[in-house]
């Protein structure tokens, strides 16, 4: 009952621990058909949860269901019949669903001068949240352009989802360390534009959130 309820006072901590779990179980799921319907339910728990998470911001439920209703049926759709139009078309609800969810969550970062344990819980969640959406991007431009994104191995293949998902953390936290590379225009312009937000990310939020907390501290 403790553990429910401290589920229920702090959702973003629920969303932020369920996607760093993700973060670890998407590689045993890869090369199987088995493991792509894991990996499909596995998204769709997370956009269940991020639903949830929205319902305690400013943000609008309904416009996160709108979103998030095709989102999980394409996911089962290109689960058990993937297709070539499938893909593009799933990744770019997928990018919408995780990018209206972080704004909502920002906008209940912002919202006060108060900084609760949820809204720390909020600062992790929304940065793997838009994680999330730039890696559907990048399945989206992936589909759309073949061959936007390179790799030290096997160089002409197309980028599997945990490579790119790893490239968008990579980018996103400016730490430059992806072996995955952007080498046509609409990729790197996609690339660039996280890169400025992730810095403003950094400088907007992450900076505000210290700042109040020490404040608060210092009263």
């Amino acid at each position: 009952m403790t553990l429910f309820t401290s589920a229920r006072r702090h959702p973003s901590a629920v969303l932020l621990v369920v996607q760093l779990l993700g973060v670890l179980v998407y590689p045993a799921m890869e090369g199987s058909r088995g493991g792509r319907v894991g990996f499909e339910t596995l998204g769709i728990i997370v956009l269940v949860l991020a639903v949830f998470s929205v319902r305690s911001t400013p943000g609008l439920t309904w416009v996160s269901i709108c979103l998030g209703i095709p989102a999980v049926v394409l996911s089962l759709v290109d689960a058990f019949r993937p297709t070539e139009v499938i893909e593009p078309v799933s990744g770019a609800f997928h990018a919408a669903f995780y990018f209206y969810t972080a704004y909502s969550l920002l906008r209940y970062m912002l919202s006060d001068h108060d900084v609760s344990v949820d809204e720390l819980y909020a600062t992790g969640a929304t940065f793997t949240l838009v994680a999330w959406g730039f890696a559907y991007i990048f399945v989206v431009v992936q589909a759309l352009d073949p061959g936007s994104f390179t790799a030290a191995v096997n160089p002409q293949q197309e980028r599997t989802w945990m490579e790119l998902l790893f490239l968008s953390f990579t980018t996103l936290s400016s730490t430059g360390l992806s072996d995955i590379v952007p080498i046509k225009s609409w990729a790197r312009s996609v690339v660039m534009l996280e890169q400025l937000a992730g810095l403003g990310y950094v400088a907007m939020v992450v900076s505000r959130l210290v700042g109040l907390t020490v404040a608060k501290r210092n009263n």
